[in-house]
């Protein structure tokens, strides 16, 4: 399918690991260009010499996002380098698993400050640019925000934050000509999986494997979803093949969420 977003450009946090490197990859073999932000520099220089091996352009900027003038300066870096922005995908930010009784107040305004109020900073900072080139953003959320969980309530209570943001943004979105939608993950295939299906493994006393399908026969799904996965529906919902896709909140997750 033809998406037709060679030469666009693209900003995308938390791009070292996981999702966000699988985004970056995604979006660039569709000819975007790409400036990836994360807080680890080497990871960030590594993405970036692979895919400007494969002739794709890069902006390489290491940052914390949860600090309040990163977003600007961001944004600032992108339109020094690019002189247009067309995509924003905010999936920096990882949040605490636990008993809520155990969570302190610092794991909850850590878990807000990156993923929710780092996402609303960069918005605003990129909304104007955005405007000019008719572009959209994409919210990287999560399912936990739409079923509550006992050990996620922190994780739970920001992606549901977060889909709210983008329904609200998404609003102002149809007059100012900038598309808003988000992306829930399910349960894919990252470092983040990899610890909670040894912890299975340990507690369990079986191997990795048969740890894994336990795991994902207790989330409901015939298999766990893969980093590029979830890059092609980014890829997709930048495009002009989505273009009366507005103010969505997409569910990739194999099935895992049942609820209307």
């Amino acid at each position: 399918m033809e998406l037709s977003l060679t030469g666009k450009v693209a900003l995308i946090t938390g791009a070292s690991k996981g999702l966000g490197k699988s985004i970056a990859e995604s979006l660039a073999a569709e000819g975007m260009r790409i400036a990836i932000a994360a807080r680890t520099e080497p990871s960030l220089r590594e993405l970036a010499g692979q895919i400007e091996s494969h002739g794709g352009q890069v902006l390489v900027f290491p940052a914390d996002l949860a600090l309040p003038a990163a977003a600007c300066q961001f944004v600032d870096a992108a339109m020094a380098k690019f002189g247009r922005i067309d995509l924003v995908v905010n999936n920096a930010g990882a949040t605490k698993r636990g008993d809520f009784i155990q969570l302190t107040d610092d794991d909850w305004h850590s878990g807000y400050e990156l993923k929710f109020h780092g996402a609303v900073r960069l918005c605003r900072a990129a909304w104007p640019h955005l405007m000019e080139t008719r572009g959209s953003i994409v919210n990287i959320a999560g399912v936990g925000g739409r079923t509550g969980s006992a050990e996620f309530t922190l994780g739970g209570s920001v992606n549901a934050a977060l889909s709210l943001f983008t329904k609200a943004l998404s609003d102002r979105g149809v007059r100012d000509g900038v598309r808003v939608n988000a992306i829930n993950p399910g349960a894919i295939a990252t470092d983040r999986l990899t610890l909670r299906i040894r912890k299975v493994a340990e507690e369990e006393k079986v191997g990795m494997d048969e740890a894994a399908r336990r795991l994902a026969a207790r989330e409901g799904v015939a298999r766990f979803g893969m980093p590029r996965e979830i890059g092609d529906a980014v890829a997709f919902l930048a495009s002009e093949r989505a273009a009366y896709i507005h103010g969505a909140v997409l569910d990739v997750d194999g099935g895992l969420t049942r609820a209307l």
